[in-house]
């Protein structure tokens, strides 16, 4: 037995707990739900605030983490980009709020077990616990202190020496977060007129004066399948603050009140009103093992990562990626088995699903706009993010020239700049075109002494080969050939 004694320089070793992620940030999520943050030192930091996580470690100091992903929907979005696709950066919005959703603990008696009193409660807060030994309230950090189990539990641990040493049995009651109690309007959120504090989707407005980083998918997993919900997404993908441009993707139901199997997917996908091409839709839900994780999750993490492995330019569609998932799933659990044709009819409807052909895979290029509208820049998803991205891209990089001398000088260095950064995605087949021309026709005297001017710019990225077919044709000729030779 060693000593407890320690003189000398020692070593050890911790066990690795992740794999660094791919990086990348053309395809950053904003993600909207509920988490834990009562495991928070300060919950009520951590409401309606964006936290930007590169890191499992990180993203669970933000927000905190239990793995119930039905109450905790950000949890899931963690453990989806962190070990089961391995990607970041996120941006996490948490609406449950401690001071509005919340419950009642009843007061209840806990047993002592080696100085430690276990509390089968989920989402205690700290601030409103109360601890008694007999009649006597117990202080925190006095008499006891407390610990959060990884399933959201309490261990309620006495110290040497408080008011509850030796206690066999403790007095429990308080307040819980209670996330049942979280609705589609918190995730849609508003502007509060008195005070102009933006909650739910309103704080995507945040993203770029915070983090000088544009958002490029927006989700809200589970709380999607509600056709407020996925309305307010849609609406939020255009204009964010009044210049970008994101998509979004959203869960079709696959509740007991929802699409249970394939040939429902359109009616629901009408019901939610999921028609832009701003937007693209999956169903149903899959597992990892006994875990089971929303569609939008999943695809959400797999969108991020396809972009990250191609230098983080979005023209590489996530579809017919694989995903280390076990099972394509309804909401409960129940199990679907998708063969190509089905999938096929799902996505006819602008839906993606999942598919099993040598291991499980994402299967769908359509955004939710499709079949209405088969514009290519707008029906497939890779095309649609591209020159969403192009278009933020370009913002950004020659907003420094705003308010400079409107001479030739600056009209060429725009054109020169862009056109060499074109030619790139044209010489790497990113782009069948790319570039940008100054057309006299198109900027009018009238506009000139008004400080504007207008550009052109011509983008062609390569839409996905959906459809591959090889013509087969036995040739009788080479038979004869070959037995006359």
């Amino acid at each position: 037995m060693a000593s407890a004694y320690k003189h000398g320089v020692y070593v050890s070793e911790k066990e690795t707990s992740l794999i660094a992620p791919v990086e990348g940030t053309a395809g950053l999520q904003v993600i909207f739900g509920t988490a834990p943050v009562n495991m928070l030192e300060k919950p009520e930091e951590a409401v309606n605030k964006p936290q930007l996580v590169y890191s499992y470690a990180e993203a669970v100091g933000a927000v905190g983490y239990v793995p119930d992903f039905a109450k905790y929907t950000l949890c899931e979005s963690i453990s989806a980009n962190f070990t089961v696709v391995n990607t970041s950066p996120l941006i996490l919005v948490n609406v449950l709020d401690p001071a509005k959703h919340r419950a009642d603990i009843d007061e209840a008696s806990v047993d002592v077990e080696d100085g430690v009193a276990v509390l089968d409660q989920g989402g205690v807060l700290l601030d409103k616990l109360v601890v008694k030994n007999g009649e006597d309230e117990l202080e925190r950090d006095v008499d006891y202190t407390t610990a959060f189990n990884n399933d959201g539990t309490l261990n309620i641990v006495l110290l040497d020496g408080g008011a509850g040493d030796g206690a066999a049995s403790l007095t429990v009651s308080g307040k819980r977060l209670d996330p049942d109690m979280v609705t589609a309007s918190d995730i849609v959120g508003g502007v509060d007129v008195a005070t102009g504090d933006e909650t739910g989707l309103e704080v995507v407005r945040q993203i770029y004066p915070r983090f000088a980083m544009t958002p490029g998918i927006l989700m809200a997993p589970r709380f999607s399948k509600d056709a407020t919900v996925t309305a307010a997404l849609q609406a939020k993908t255009t204009e964010i603050n009044s210049v970008f441009r994101a998509v979004c993707i959203v869960d079709i139901d696959s509740s007991e009140t929802g699409a249970r199997k394939y040939a429902d997917v359109k009616v629901q996908k009408e019901k939610q009103a999921a028609t832009s091409a701003n937007c693209y839709a999956v169903w149903p839900y899959a597992k990892v093992g006994d875990v089971i994780y929303s569609g939008s999750t999943l695809a959400g993490a797999l969108t991020s990562y396809t972009d990250a492995q191609h230098q983080d330019i979005p023209n590489w569609s996530p579809s017919n990626k694989t995903l280390s998932i076990s099972a394509a799933c309804l909401e409960d659990g129940t199990e679907v088995i998708l063969d190509q044709d089905q999938a096929n009819t799902i996505n006819g409807y602008g839906v993606a699903t999942f598919l099993n052909i040598n291991g499980y895979r994402l299967w769908g290029n359509n955004t939710c706009c499709y079949p209405g509208n088969t514009d290519p820049k707008d029906r497939w998803f890779a095309v649609r993010r591209f020159m969403s991205w192009a278009a933020n891209t370009f913002i950004l990089t020659y907003f420094q020239k705003v308010d400079n001398p409107m001479n030739r000088r600056l009209i060429e260095a725009i054109v020169d700049s862009e056109n060499i950064r074109g030619n790139s995605f044209v010489a790497r087949d990113i782009c069948a075109r790319y570039e940008i021309t100054f057309d006299e026709d198109e900027n009018p005297v009238t506009d000139l002494i008004n400080g504007k001017i207008t550009f052109h710019q011509y983008i062609t990225p390569f839409v996905p080969a959906e459809d591959i077919e090889n013509v087969i044709e036995f040739d009788p000729y080479a038979l004869s050939d070959a037995l006359s030779a």
